[in-house]
């Protein structure tokens, strides 16, 4: 399985978001720091969940991290996140 779909995967069983969006970005990062020959290390994710309503924007991106894991996580050289409600 793929780290997108993997990701995916994980935030949907989490959040049951009604919006959810998560694009490798790793081509763009080619040559740069933290780029692994392959991709799968750059990420944008926007999702929108009724979780995230009583949350800051710390708590949400909180709540996604520990939605996606330490192993995961550690795996992931950037993670761009857009939540809200």
């Amino acid at each position: 399985m793929s780290k997108r779909q993997e990701i995916e995967d994980r935030l949907r069983e989490a959040f049951a978001p009604r919006e959810l969006e998560v694009v490798d970005d790793s081509e763009s990062h080619r040559g740069h720091a933290g780029y692994p020959e392959g991709g799968e290390s750059h990420f944008n994710v926007a999702i929108r969940a009724e979780q995230f309503k009583s949350m800051n924007r710390l708590a949400r991106h909180r709540a996604v991290h520990a939605a996606l894991g330490p192993k995961l996580i550690s795996e992931i050289h950037a993670l761009a996140l857009d939540v809200d409600v």
